[in-house]
């Protein structure tokens, strides 16, 4: 059995770890609350504003419309947004799983011949990416130190411009999704090329248009993939904290239950050391009579 002095070193490192989580837990659910009203009210706009965007770009051709254009895939991009820093339960492990798995059943060819390039975004996923030899693009991995439009819009950019060069056929976007505090759903979406079936669905002769499709369209379709991935950004942070707040909180509870067992522990040995006096007195006194 442990002596009293390391169960209470025991004890007292338990005690500050307890108040670390706590206060950490804290932190994440002050951020959390702005971060949730963010992307809950990003995301009415987002999606009319997607919707809008394949209503009226199914009626396109792929010369009008390079953004949908369908050729064969070549080379790939897979942006991976993760968190910068850890102590957030599964959440980026999450994003790196669902990475993996999308490269093994639909780009394991592609893979294998070093035609499949990861963007990261957050730390984490630089990491990751990097200690395991893949292709990386790292110039936005950084994104999440500031978070904001202009910065999301940087990114967005450089993806529309290595598409439309034809750099990458098709780029997925993999992220946690914000369900609630303690639900993120992991998500992967096509982000380029725009999805035909998804377009074809809808009507695309219900607007009319002015100055003309055409120009409408040409704006229309660039600010709207800039939408979607910032909005993809909002989800993943806010994600991020949710994530943050529940690990914090399942630590600060299990350290509580470490305290109580911790306790009993010191307060058995404390009473088998005094047993071990008194039968120490007594035989001492036996031998002395």
């Amino acid at each position: 059995m442990a002596n009293l002095k390391e169960v209470k070193s025991r004890i007292n490192s338990v005690k500050s770890t307890q108040q670390i989580t706590k206060a950490m837990k804290m932190v994440a659910a002050a951020k959390l609350r702005k971060a949730q009203d963010n992307i809950l009210q990003m995301r009415p706009y987002a999606e009319k504003l997607n919707g809008i965007l394949k209503g009226v770009s199914a009626s396109l051709d792929t010369e009008d419309n390079i953004f949908s254009e369908q050729r064969p895939v070549d080379n790939v991009l897979i942006v991976a947004i993760s968190s910068d820093r850890g102590l957030c339960g599964p959440f980026n492990s999450n994003v790196f799983k669902a990475t993996n798995a999308i490269i093994a059943e639909k780009y394991a060819e592609e893979f294998k011949e070093g035609r499949v390039t990861i963007l990261p975004i957050g730390k984490k996923s630089l990491d990751y990416f990097r200690k395991r030899k893949y292709n990386i693009h790292p110039d936005y991995s950084e994104l999440l130190l500031n978070l904001n439009f202009d910065e999301a819009k940087k990114a967005a950019e450089f993806i529309m411009k290595a598409f439309e060069d034809k750099k990458f056929d098709v780029v997925e976007v993999v992220y946690n999704e914000f369900k609630n505090v303690a639900t993120q759903i992991i998500c992967t979406e096509q982000f380029l090329p725009i999805s035909q079936e998804e377009e074809e669905a809808i009507d695309a002769h219900d607007y009319i248009y002015q100055p003309s499709q055409k120009t409408l369209v040409e704006h229309l379709i660039p600010t709207s993939l800039k939408i979607q991935l910032y909005k993809a950004l909002l989800e993943s942070f806010a994600s991020e904290h949710g994530a943050r707040m529940t690990a914090m909180d399942k630590a600060t509870e299990n350290a509580g239950e470490l305290l109580k067992d911790l306790k009993l522990t010191y307060n058995q040995t404390r009473q088998a050391a005094i047993t071990n006096e008194i039968l120490e007195i007594v035989a001492g006194a036996e031998a002395l009579g």
